[in-house]
């Protein structure tokens, strides 16, 4: 198998392994599928279980883009074939494997793909998520801020046109499944930090 397929392939399997669910599972903590909003991410995870086990779920879910795109990378493949994995490694995260393909929205794990990409997209990203969330109090408002600049920084940053339409693909698919967000967003009904 091309080293190239190769990364795809494993950044899909790392990338299927659900922190949310293993963190809850190490905790004794319910499946945070059954709990809260269903979705199994560091947000929900922490309504029920914590900062502590948020904090190892969204440690979790950002390690699962961060490290097949930076192996990648140190091993000097191009741009091109960083994309393609970093892609790889979210949808595993959104239709994980081992989970039925019941995966979550994918903001942490995006990040890391943009932490492992390039240092200052992820943490100028990270500061955008972060900044918004703080500002308006609703984390959901700070992840589609981000994701909604991310293909322009990576255009901006990186030149490379099919890194920044894969991007762009990583956007559209943070937006699809964020659409319950948005429409709460919308009528002024969605969950702030804290509450």
């Amino acid at each position: 198998m091309p080293l190239d397929a190769a990364f795809v392939l494993c950044a899909y399997l790392l990338g299927s392994l659900s922190s949310a669910v293993l963190v809850c599972r190490a905790l004794g903590l319910p499946d945070p599928r059954t709990m809260g909003s269903g979705n199994p991410g560091a947000t929900n995870v922490l309504r029920f279980g914590g900062r502590g086990a948020a904090a190892a779920t969204l440690a979790g879910d950002l390690a699962k883009g961060l490290i097949p795109v930076a192996a990648a990378k140190a091993l000097g493949l191009g741009a091109p074939v960083l994309g393609v994995v970093g892609l790889a490694a979210f949808l595993g995260h959104l239709y994980p494997l081992y989970f039925g393909f019941q995966g979550g929205k994918g903001v942490a794990t995006a990040l890391g793909v943009w932490l492992g990409t390039d240092w200052r997209l992820g943490l100028g990203l990270a500061a955008v998520w972060l900044a918004v969330a703080v500002a308006v109090r609703i984390s959901s408002a700070g992840a589609l801020s981000a994701a909604l600049a991310a293909p322009f920084a990576v255009a901006w940053l990186e030149h490379d046109p099919v890194l920044t339409a894969v991007t762009g693909v990583i956007t559209l698919l943070l937006f699809w499944r964020h659409r319950s967000n948005i429409r709460k967003l919308l009528s002024g009904t969605e969950r702030r930090i804290g509450r």
